[in-house]
Order: C-alpha cells, then structure tokens, then sequence
C-alpha cells in the first residue's frame, strides 16, 4: 500500500510546481484566455446586434414591401374602375351616336319617300290632266262639229264671264 501513499517530500514539491504553473497561468495564460473569451463574446454581440439589426431591416422592408403592394393594388384597383367607367362611356357615346346616325337616316328615308311620293302624285296628275284633256278635246270636237253647237258654247261661256264680274 506504500504505493499509493505519497511522501511528504513529493507533496512538497508537486505543491511547488503546481503554485509555479498557478503562477504563470495567473500571470500570462489566464488574461490571455480571459481575452480571447471577451474577444469572442463581443463578437457574438457584435453579431447578435448585427442579426438584429439585419431583422429589423428585414421586418421594416417587409413594412415598405407590404405597403407598395397595397399601394399598388389600390392603383389596379382605381385603373380598372376608370376603365370600366370609360368603357361604359364610350359605349354610351357610340349608342347615341348610332341612334343619332338611325335618325339621320330615318329622316333622310322619309324626306326621301315623301319626295318619291310628291313626284308620283304630279306625274299620276299630268297623266291624268293630259288623259282629260285628251277625251275632252275628243268630246268637244264631237260637239261642236257643227256652227249651232259652237255658237251656243261661246254664248255660254260670254254669260259665265258677265255673271262672274
């Protein structure tokens, strides 16, 4: 059991080399890992604040994006009111001008029908006049072929001229 009992002269000098590593490590290696460590966390606060930072960059384009969209949409939106309103007017414009251009024509055809008909009655009017005057030159003629007939009808139509005046 020696073995595992240690010699007061072997404590005393791994007491000696323990305080000289103690020491060393308190002197030059512990401020050197204190630094690193405090290195190191300033650079994952660093990156902390820059992942924040990079959110809210995020968030508030995400803002700005939301907001163009609307935007947007509430121009689609008053585009297709416009042109719906400009279709519909320019359907009513083109109704009132083919019930304009109906019109025109309606009464250019009756315009042009009542003329047809005006010519129609002046020529039945000759042809019947001259078809009178015909048949009465043939009765006149056949009434006053003899010099008492004739003597009788200015006698008459002299009496019509007096009675008139």
């Amino acid at each position: 059991m020696e073995l595992f009992t240690p010699e007061l002269g072997l404590v005393f000098w791994m007491f000696i080399a323990f305080a000289i590593l103690f020491l060393v490590l308190a002197k030059w290696g512990w401020p050197a890992i204190m630094k690193m460590i405090e290195g190191r966390a300033d650079l994952i606060d660093k990156g902390v604040e820059y992942a924040q930072s990079a959110q809210e960059q995020l968030n508030h384009a995400r803002e700005e994006a939301e907001k163009y969209i609307d935007e947007a949409r509430k121009q689609q939106a008053e585009m297709l009111r416009e042109a719906d309103r400009m279709k519909t007017q320019i359907i009513e414009e083109a109704r009132a001008e083919a019930s304009k251009e109906a019109k025109k024509q309606m009464d250019a055809a009756k315009i042009s029908i009542e003329q047809s008909r005006k010519e129609a009655e002046m020529q039945f009017r000759d042809e019947v006049s001259s078809f009178a005057l015909e048949i009465a030159a043939k009765v006149v003629r056949e009434q006053l072929a003899d010099e008492k007939a004739q003597t009788r009808l200015v006698n008459s139509l002299l009496d019509e001229i007096e009675n008139k005046n």
